[in-house]
């Protein structure tokens, strides 16, 4: 005959063994992902709510490259140019490239 403690202490233990798979992590629902919203019409000079601004990805598409900024990048890269210098580079060399004849 077993005593009321060790019943109490294998009640216990099975309960613990049981309650483990209660509290474990279930993955998140798959949600689809949200279609794009078209931008709201709006009068002039008002404003759109936060949760309406579209994000910075969103907002500019992005342009294809031209060659002279091609060709100023890797003579950057090549003078290992890196940063705010990198910057001055490229606009004084675009510019360069701009004001040369074709």
């Amino acid at each position: 005959m077993t005593t009321l403690s060790s019943r109490a202490v294998a009640t216990a233990f099975a309960s613990l063994l049981l309650m483990g798979s209660a509290f474990a992590q279930t993955p998140a629902p798959a949600t689809p992902a949200p279609a794009a919203k078209a931008t709201p019409k709006m009068a002039p000079g008002e404003k759109m709510a936060p949760a309406e601004k579209m994000a910075p990805a969103e907002k500019k598409a992005e342009k294809p490259r031209t060659a002279a900024s091609l060709e100023c990048s890797k003579e950057a890269d090549t003078k290992g140019i890196h940063g705010k210098e990198r910057k001055k580079f490229m606009s004084e060399c675009k510019k360069a490239a701009a004001d040369k004849p074709k």
